[in-house]
């Protein structure tokens, strides 16, 4: 057995032995990588438990596009492996640090600017390794989509922030870097552009990303960004059509990748000046809604994913969390108080509830199931999401 094997099976062991101690002295436990993702979610205060130590890529077949690595595995040096191979995440997941870990990615379940083509994180988890709160060492699912059989228990834990199990390993299938890329940049309102954007998306174009950003005000204009991958000449053939369509113009290399990664990692002017006493509002909607009227705002907004996500400032408060909800809910969406200021109440709930939607509330009944199954001793249950 190799000396990383055997680091592995020592640091299992220290994970059942602190799982098992927290649910004998009824303790809790917050999972946490690089932590460059511990204002996530709503607040806590209970004994880490960290996954650093648990790292290393176990197994990379770039030819099969599937990478399995531990969970305390650096996020730069999975991205760093693939892109020796030509090959990339495609969801994007953005770091916030540079200690962001695979499992931390994992864990909060967010994606970047592709999630609009690509798909979310969750549709690319194939298998995971996981340790339950009865201190169980647990596979699930495999390293090829077909091996996936019954209840997909590796796919509930992308967005779970560890309150449901301890990650300790997963394969996730990757997939080649595009041939081609280009971003074009226009001026236009917001409402045309989210006309333009779910036109475009329903045409075969090679559209992959988008972001508009400008005053919340439905006549405003704007600045509408957007990416296009693929193929070269399906890449040259839509950026010939859509630059027509909108006078856009096409950025440089540099320029393009700057603004995605500064998006992506929400390095942005509009993210950076949160003032103390606000929040950011994360609305999730779908493709179909238009230009919102959101009140008690701040002027600005930035909107991605053709319209399906759109990020918002305004007072850290209660009242104004539930008028958002409301607002989300009613055009069969959700939305999220994603960061705080730093003089909000850390108290402040962070997410819309399942009991909060129709369409979702029948699955409380679910996850408490789930929960009672993989925690009967809510040694996980630290409430980040609820």
């Amino acid at each position: 057995m190799s000396n990383s094997a055997i680091n592995h099976t020592m640091q299992i062991d220290l994970f059942k032995e602190q799982i098992l101690q927290a649910a004998k002295t009824n303790t809790h436990l917050s999972i946490e990588g690089g932590g460059t993702k511990s204002w996530y979610g709503n607040k806590n205060n209970f004994t880490k438990l960290s996954t650093r130590a648990y790292a290393g890529i176990l197994e990379y077949q770039p030819e099969e596009l599937v990478i399995t690595a531990c969970a305390g595995t650096p996020l730069k040096e999975i991205e760093a492996a693939l892109a020796a191979k030509n090959q990339i995440l495609p969801f994007e997941p953005p770091h916030f640090g540079d200690t962001a870990t695979f499992g931390g990615a994992i864990g909060a379940g967010l994606a970047g600017p592709a999630r609009i083509s690509a798909g979310n994180l969750r549709d690319f988890v194939l298998g995971a390794r996981i340790m339950d709160g009865k201190g169980q060492d647990l596979s699930f699912g495999g390293k090829v989509m077909k091996n996936v059989a019954g209840y997909d228990i590796s796919r509930l834990l992308p967005g779970s922030l560890g309150t449901l199990s301890l990650l300790l390993e997963a394969s996730v299938k990757v997939l080649p870097r595009p041939e081609a890329m280009a971003t074009l940049r226009c001026h236009t309102t917001q409402a045309n552009a989210l006309k333009v954007l779910n036109e475009w998306a329903g045409q075969p174009l090679s559209l992959t990303a988008s972001a508009w950003i400008g005053e919340s005000s439905v006549d405003s204009v704007g600045e509408l960004t957007f990416r296009l991958s693929g193929a070269v000449a399906a890449v040259e053939a839509a950026r010939n059509l859509m630059s027509a369509l909108v006078n856009a113009k096409t950025l440089e290399p540099h320029e393009a990748e700057v603004f995605w990664a500064n998006l992506r990692e929400q390095k942005m002017s509009f993210f950076e000046t949160l003032q103390e006493n606000e929040s950011l509002y994360r609305l999730a909607l779908p493709a179909a809604c238009g230009p919102l009227n959101i009140g008690q705002m701040h002027k600005d907004i930035v909107i991605e994913w053709h319209g399906q996500q759109r990020w918002l400032k305004g007072p850290s408060d209660a009242a104004t969390f539930k008028a958002l909800k409301e607002i989300a809910t009613a055009h069969g969406g959700h939305a999220t108080c994603f960061r705080l200021g730093t003089s909000v109440d850390p108290s402040l709930q962070r997410f819309t509830l399942l009991s909060e939607q129709a369409h979702s509330k029948g699955l409380e009944l679910v996850q408490s199931r789930l929960r009672a199954a993989f925690d009967p001793a809510g040694v996980f249950a630290t409430n980040r999401l609820s």
